[in-house]
């Protein structure tokens, strides 16, 4: 769930609307917040089909719905899906859940996603050595895995990924594969080269199954390679006749029981039917480098032709917008253009069966009737048909010299088997290509040189082109061609060409003439003499030569990247022009017009170079081969689990501190604690790591905290990957579904990184005076040595009661007592302390999650000791005492007589003799005697049962009024309601009386009532 929020574009969150949001739909919300939300999150209700009643159906959705657009947004779509019917959802219901998501727009790019290749995995394959495995079950495999590649281009050489749950790798190598699912896209490319129409409706047949990972009916296609399974099983044993095997299956039996390679078997390699085994004694014949394609005999006019349209069928112009994803020559055979080969063309052999149909001398009209009556040839005529003319072939495909290309050069560049100087004599032809020749043949007239072994003597050094210079000289006396060579100088007056070609226009109206700017220079060389001394004529020569400047920045940049507009529009010159949205566009505009640009540069070079340049691009269904992984990947396997391959930065493969900005989740039970192993999710990573969180104090100093605010952001800082800034995390205790709690412990995003941290702790010394002169103290029991307090001479000290002071000396006797002054004098009872602070470090302890191969994090020692049941250790300075105080007494308050005096009589002391005599009231005693108290007792007791009886008769008319009460208040509702209609009834007839009344008044025609 955690990888997968990384790379989802399309989130379906299938929510019961019986139940309502479950834990881990939250938690996936949450997940996407943190690493990136895309834009397309649908929500969709099921098991709508339990509530009985609409009403409640209808609060259900209302009130799911505001919750969702809580947690997402305003207007977030949420699908319903009314129940199932036999076992399925309505097919309609489906149908228009399919037919948005079709039709939706792309969201937004994400910058993670949009800055690091990466890929899905749907395919994966163990292609190790069988024979090393028998030798060690356990050692490191070489697996391939294949997916479409999404993101930015993938390098092609040495790059390095990191595989959430098994952790880094280099890629060894890696190579497209056709697409397994084209697109409708590529169909119609396909009906336009072939020139049949397509289909206006698909039969059952002709639908495509693409399931990776699974099989249909026995048969798993994995990239380039057919698995079959049987019911029965298979049978690998040569020499059990029960079964009557097929030439296939009794081939794959054999090949399945040989445990040695192919070059390898004592028995050789026959290849055909009626010849002679191969073995391994015959390593000296064979080819040792790559067999070069052949060429069919061309006029020296085509030489020159289509040097530049080299890779291309037809001269059609690709539109910029659609991408070619697909061309003629990648069809092969059966998508080739069936055209008219014009004479000089190259000409390739489809097949082997091909081979014997080329020939230098025969006619074009013999070679079409040829192809009609090979069609009608049996399979066995077909398959000898290339023995029948085969010296002749030989004869006339080893005289050929290989045809001049431009493309063969890069290959040569870019072939590490190759030096400099064996590339510069075959892009010369000073190597002559007797290596593919066989000499060691049986057969010795099956090949022969073609007896033009002096022909590289006639040929002119191709690297040094034969120039005619009479030619030459004729050309350059011509005055036009001198002066279209003078335009490509920086020296041409563009200026005078402009205002002879365009009279009236004017390029540098904006222009100051007093402006300097690129362009104007001091000839510093020059005489003194021969300077000018007419100002304004140097003005009016500086203007002309920036106009001439402006002029050839223009034809270089005849794209409109870098003009001033452009620039402008770059650094925020413009926006106000814009809005949001029409300032989008335009970025978005402009980027794909660079892209256009590169993509048709890039068209121009071969497969093999462009990868070599660009890389793998992304939309290509690649094979990715890693090596050294470990074995437990593979026996550990399960296909239910997501394997993502994402591409690292080179700053991602360092390590250091990495300090963060944090927030414990509101939804957490749990506040965290500083150095408690905790699981990150960052970029493609998962690692547990054990972070120190701070505080910022004052903005001077980083002071580290024990436990995270509750409901505030904190700083972090652990070891790990460093990563780029702004990246959003999540953090775990733990992915276990076992704890019934929310899993996402924080949030956050990166703040910085570097290799060095600066934490401190704040750390209390306190001591005690034990001498004490006015504004002087003695401080024992803060130090131990007199080492100690030297580096703090001169430290601020305080007491508890609040007068400051400072540290100043030690003292010789006894060792860690020292002098300190303060601003008032102390007392013996205060409290001396001094505030300092401590480096802290956090612990370099970085553990990648490798839940793939099995992985276990640390733990806490409290779930250690519960795991075990260790008891807890009780530290006898960690217990809780008891806090004894001592009474402090203090001396009574002294005023002295003349200041007692001169008080006010309101502030006069008072103070009263203390009495001689005893008062009455202290003579006076009274003692109770014996019938007495059992009279006071009694008489309690009679009052106690008086009180009860009381209490229960209060409770008992309590009840009863009780029931009155109700009734009066019934009786209250009913009179209330009789005012209530005979109200109504009083007021609907006096409103007719009155209007009645109006309604004469208006009249005015009756005789007045006296």
């Amino acid at each position: 769930m955690v990888d997968m929020s990384k790379v989802a574009d399309i989130v379906l969150l299938m929510i019961d609307g019986n139940f309502g949001f479950e834990m881990e739909t939250m938690e996936f919300l949450n997940i996407l917040a943190s690493s990136g939300m895309p834009g397309n999150v649908f929500g969709i209700l099921t098991h709508l089909d339990l509530f009985r009643k609409p009403q409640t159906l209808k609060d259900a959705k209302k009130r799911l719905k505001n919750r969702f657009w809580s947690e997402l947004y305003q207007g977030a779509h949420l699908f319903y899906l009314s129940g199932v019917i036999n076992g399925r959802y309505p097919d309609r219901e489906i149908h228009n859940l399919s037919r948005f998501i079709s039709v939706m727009k792309n969201p937004r790019p994400l910058i993670w996603r949009n800055s690091h290749p990466y890929t899905v995995i749907d395919s994966f394959r163990d292609v190790t050595h069988p024979t090393k495995i028998e030798e060690d079950a356990k050692c490191d495999r070489t697996v391939v895995l294949s997916g479409y590649l999404r993101g930015t281009n993938f390098s092609a050489q040495g790059q390095r990924v990191h595989i959430p749950g098994l952790g880094d790798y280099t890629i060894s190598s890696m190579e497209a594969l056709p697409d397994p699912c084209p697109t409708p896209y590529m169909d119609r490319e396909m009906a336009k080269i072939t020139g049949k129409t397509g289909r206006r409706r698909l039969d059952e047949k002709e639908k495509k199954l693409h399931a990776p990972m699974s099989d249909k009916s026995g048969l798993k296609i994995d990239g380039d390679t057919i698995y079959i399974t049987r019911e029965k099983g298979f049978n690998f044993n040569i020499e059990d006749d029960e079964e009557d095997r097929g030439q296939g299956e009794e081939l794959m039996v054999r090949l399945q029981n040989e445990r040695k390679t192919l070059g390898e078997t004592d028995d050789g390699l026959q290849l055909f039917g009626g010849g002679s085994a191969i073995t391994k004694e015959d390593e000296g014949t064979g080819r040792k480098e790559q067999r070069s394609a052949r060429f069919v005999d061309r006029e020296d006019e085509s030489d020159d032709e289509n040097v530049d349209d080299e890779g291309f069928v037809s001269g059609e112009e690709l539109d910029s917008g659609d991408e070619a994803e697909i061309t003629e020559d990648k069809m092969g055979k059966a998508f080739r253009k069936s055209a008219d080969k014009t004479e000089g063309e190259i000409a390739f052999a489809d097949s082997d069966s091909d081979l014997g149909s080329i020939s230098g001398d025969e006619a074009d009209s013999d070679d079409e009737e040829d192809e009609n009556e090979d069609e009608e040839e049996s399979d066995e005529e077909g398959a000898l048909r290339w023995k029948g003319n085969m010296l002749q072939t030989a004869l006339t495909l080893s005289g050929k010299k290989k045809a001049f290309r431009t493309s063969d050069l890069a290959k040569f560049m870019y072939n590490e088997t190759f030096t400099p100087e064996e590339v510069l004599k075959k892009w010369r032809g000073e190597v002559e290509e007797e290596e593919d020749i066989e000499e060691d043949s049986d057969e010795e007239t099956f090949f022969k040189k073609s007896g033009k072994e002096n022909l590289d003597e006639k040929l002119e050094d191709q690297a040094i082109p034969i120039l005619d210079y009479d030619e030459l000289e004729q050309k350059w006396t011509s005055e036009d061609a001198v002066e279209a060579l003078r335009r490509r100088f920086a020296t041409s007056d563009l200026l005078s060409e402009q205002k002879g070609e365009q009279s009236g226009s004017d390029d540098g109206d904006g222009e100051d003439s007093d402006d300097e700017g690129d362009g104007e220079f001091q000839d510093l060389e020059a005489d003194e003499e021969e300077k000018p001394d007419d100002l304004e004529a140097e003005r009016e020569k500086n203007a002309k030569r920036k106009e001439e400047l402006k002029l050839r920045f223009e034809e270089e940049d005849r794209e409109g990247f870098n003009n001033d507009k452009a620039i402008a529009r770059r650094e925020g010159g413009e926006e106000e022009e814009f809005g949001e949205d029409d300032w989008y566009d335009a970025q978005k505009a402009q980027i794909q017009k660079q892209l256009d640009i590169n993509k048709s540069e890039f068209e121009l070079l071969d497969d093999s170079q462009r990868v070599n340049v660009e890389g793998f691009r992304a939309g290509m269904y690649a094979k990715i081969v890693l090596e050294n992984v470990a074995s437990e990947f593979v026996t550990r396997f399960d296909a239910r689990m997501p394997i993502i391959v994402g591409g690292l930065s080179p700053t991602e493969d360092r390590y250091g501190f990495v300090q963060v900005r944090i927030k414990r989740h509101r939804w957490h039970k749990k506040i965290l604690k500083t150095n408690d192993p905790l699981i990150f999710s960052m970029g493609w990573r998962r690692f547990q790591t054990m972070p120190v969180y701070s505080i910022s104090d004052s903005r001077v100093r980083n002071r580290m905290l024990k436990y995270t605010p509750e409901h505030m952001h904190c700083f972090g800082t652990f070891y790990g990957p460093l990563i780029a800034p702004n990246t959003g995390f999540s953090c775990y205790q733990t992915f276990s579904s076992k704890n019934p709690g929310f899993r996402i412990a924080a949030t956050g995003t990166v703040l910085n990184v570097d290799e060095a941290t600066e934490i401190v702790k704040k750390l209390k010394l306190t001591g005690t005076p034990y001498k004490i002169f006015k504004n002087t103290a003695f401080i024992k029991d803060m130090f131990t040595t007199a080492v100690e307090i030297a580096k703090f001479e001169g430290a601020s000290i305080k007491t508890v009661s609040g007068i400051r002071g400072q540290i100043k000396k030690a003292l010789s006797k006894p060792e860690g007592h020292f002098r300190a002054t303060f601003e008032d004098k102390i007392l013996m009872s205060d409290i001396v302390f001094l505030r300092a602070w401590y480096p802290i470090k956090p612990h370099r302890f970085y553990n990648p999650v490798t839940n793939l191969i099995g992985w276990e994090g640390m733990r806490l020692t409290g779930e250690v000791r519960r795991d075990q049941n260790i008891p807890t250790p009780q530290q006898k300075n960690s217990t809780y005492k008891p806090v004894e105080r001592a009474t402090r007494h203090f001396n009574p308050l002294r005023v002295p007589r003349a200041l007692a005096a001169e008080l006010p009589f309101k502030s006069q002391i008072i103070q009263t003799k203390k009495q001689g005599k005893e008062t009455y009231m202290q003579k006076r005693a009274v003692v109770v005697g014996g019938e007495e108290k059992k009279a006071r007792d009694l008489m309690q007791k009679i009052m106690t049962l008086r009180n009860e009886k009381d209490a229960k008769r209060r409770a008992a008319k309590e009840e009863k009024r009780k029931v009155y009460r109700k009734k009066v208040e019934e009786n209250q509702e009913k009179r209330n309601e009789r005012e209530k209609a005979e109200t109504k009834d009083y007021w609907r007839k006096e409103g007719k009386k009155r209007r009645a009344d109006t309604d004469g008044a208006a009249g005015g025609g009756g005789k007045r009532r006296r």
